[in-house]
């Protein structure tokens, strides 16, 4: 009968934990996907940033690049707009933005792309190894395609990722989906 009611008392206390709250995402939950592993790039800032930084936080990650004519502009604004509608809380959420374009995208180029969608974006280069070994473990997939006059355009993967207050990978957000989505799915995140 003790060992009972120690089961129970067990149970109760882990159903009132919040590590065995089970959250509700409007984008894909990949909670427990075995890729995405941890990184460090160099920041607009010039200085090292890696997930570990941003610990206590929600944490929103997109793969683009500057130049990018559609897909990037139109993600930025749309986190953009998200911070907005967060309000308050938006101070608890870092979104970072990775280039898939190195060789343009220096940190100097960054510091003055990234923070003209909000002053809390970071964005986030490296060698050009190191930038496709972190875009690999993320399953992003990048690729140069030949322009006029010798330019080119970076065909690439348009997700992104949310990341708990504890750094691990919950959330995958389709290109598209609307902004009170992922506001939804942040704040659940922040609980």
């Amino acid at each position: 009968m003790k060992r009972l009611a120690a089961l129970l008392l067990a149970a109760a206390l882990t159903a009132c934990s919040p590590q065995a709250e089970k959250l509700s995402f409007k984008a894909t939950d990949i909670t427990g996907a075995e890729f995405g592993k941890p990184f460090t790039l160099t920041g607009q800032d010039g200085k090292p940033h890696g997930l570990a930084d941003y610990r206590g936080k929600a944490v929103a990650l997109f793969f683009g690049y500057t130049h990018c004519p559609d897909v990037c502009p139109t993600t930025m604004l749309q986190y953009q707009q998200v911070m907005k509608q967060l309000g308050k809380d938006a101070d608890r959420v870092q979104v970072l933005f990775i280039t898939v374009d190195p060789e343009r995208d220096t940190p100097q180029v960054l510091a003055g792309y990234v923070p003209f969608f909000d002053k809390r974006f970071m964005g986030l280069t490296g060698a050009p190894p190191l930038v496709q070994t972190v875009a690999n473990q993320y399953k992003v997939v990048a690729q140069k395609q030949p322009g006029a006059a010798g330019g080119y355009s970076v065909d690439h993967s348009a997700g992104s990722y949310l990341f708990d207050r504890d750094g691990q990978l919950r959330v995958y957000v389709p290109y598209g989906s609307p902004a009170a989505d992922i506001v939804h799915d942040l704040q659940q995140l922040l609980r």
